[in-house]
């Protein structure tokens, strides 16, 4: 028997689009998507017809009590996201739940803790950690044949802000909502992968923020700086202001003998004694590796491959970093939208 899900809050634009957690499920042949929730019953009824019909609910209470699913994939606002993972863990489900699980972290502490005490399965596809490249930076950190850490850079820059909106999700641009704009939404992949690759608690030693290019209530670039308990330095920047559909991105790890960098698909290694290369690009959607991976780890018994406790490392760093950066100056430049 396949297993069955539900879902919850698929107005959020991972549901279908740019992550699409929901097509790649329907995908999987042991799972059947049973039922799904919003509390736009006109954006219910939309995903349900482009996801196989599954029933359609706008209290997610009730999906629940009718449905009884065996695991769950809860989306939604960022500012509803803990109240509905305290839910899930009161009624004893074991669920996914998209970063960053509340709009700071006191939210998403308060959802750590009553997971730890119920030892739950929550898990969050902080899906950057299945890039190539980080798979490689952790086995030539293992080796230790290139001296000590120094720097990790990250940028993850994705298109305009806009296509929230065109994916039924203004409310990315409303703080209340959302809690911030490009640093609370994509920041967790990059301070998750500085922490993990350190493999150390950090600190945010310096944060700026700008509104500048698109005017909205919520910054659209985001610059920090971290530091690891150990002395590795961290830069980490996020926005929406690429151009065009697609990531301007790059990640670069540096120890004293050699630097291992990703862009433009290419895995680059530079030592002394020349360079390496060899292709970045994932053999898949990583959203997809780490949608199956969260699955398979749940139907194993096993702990959750990425955590609400890591995604709560992630989130104390974004809190650090508006405490230091403050509110985005919004100033409208010539030609912004």
């Amino acid at each position: 028997m396949p297993t069955r899900v539900a879902a919850i809050g698929v107005s959020h634009w991972h549901s279908l689009y740019d992550a699409a957690y929901l097509r790649h499920l329907i995908g999987m042949p042991d799972m059947q998507l049973v039922a799904l929730q919003d509390s736009s019953e006109t954006i219910a009824a939309q995903r349900a017809a482009a996801l196989g019909t599954p029933a359609v609910y706008l209290d997610y209470r009730q999906m629940l009590t009718e449905t009884r699913p065996d695991f769950v994939i809860a989306l939604g606002r960022h500012s509803s996201m803990a109240e509905t993972a305290l839910y899930l863990l009161d009624q004893g489900y074991p669920f996914l739940m998209e970063k960053p699980m509340g709009i700071d972290a006191d939210e998403v502490g308060r959802v750590a803790d009553r997971a730890a005490a119920k030892n739950a399965f929550v898990a969050v596809p902080l899906g950057q950690r299945y890039q190539p490249f980080v798979v490689r930076a952790r086995a030539l950190s293992a080796e230790g044949r290139f001296g000590p850490l120094s720097h990790i850079y990250f940028r993850l820059n994705r298109p305009t802000s806009a296509r929230y909106v065109a994916w039924d999700a203004p409310w990315m641009l409303d703080p209340r909502d959302a809690g911030g704009g490009c640093l609370r939404n994509l920041g967790p992949h990059g301070l998750d992968l500085f922490l993990l690759l350190t493999g150390e608690e950090a600190q945010v030693i310096g944060a700026q923020l700008s509104s500048r290019a698109l005017g909205q209530a919520v910054e659209d670039y985001a610059s920090v700086l971290v530091r690891s308990a150990g002395g590795v330095l961290g830069t980490i920047e996020v926005g929406n202001t690429f151009p065009r559909l697609g990531t301007d991105g790059e990640s670069k790890i540096a120890w004293r003998d050699a630097i291992l960098t990703l862009k433009d698909d290419t895995l680059r290694l530079t030592t002394a004694s020349g360079e390496e290369t060899a292709p970045g690009d994932p053999a898949e959607p990583i959203a997809l590796t780490a949608l199956r991976d969260a699955l398979d780890h749940w139907r194993r018994g096993q702990p959750p491959p990425i955590s609400v406790h890591d995604c709560l490392r992630a989130v104390r760093l974004i809190d650090q970093a508006y405490a230091l950066a403050g509110p985005p100056r919004i100033q409208r430049s010539p030609g912004a939208r």
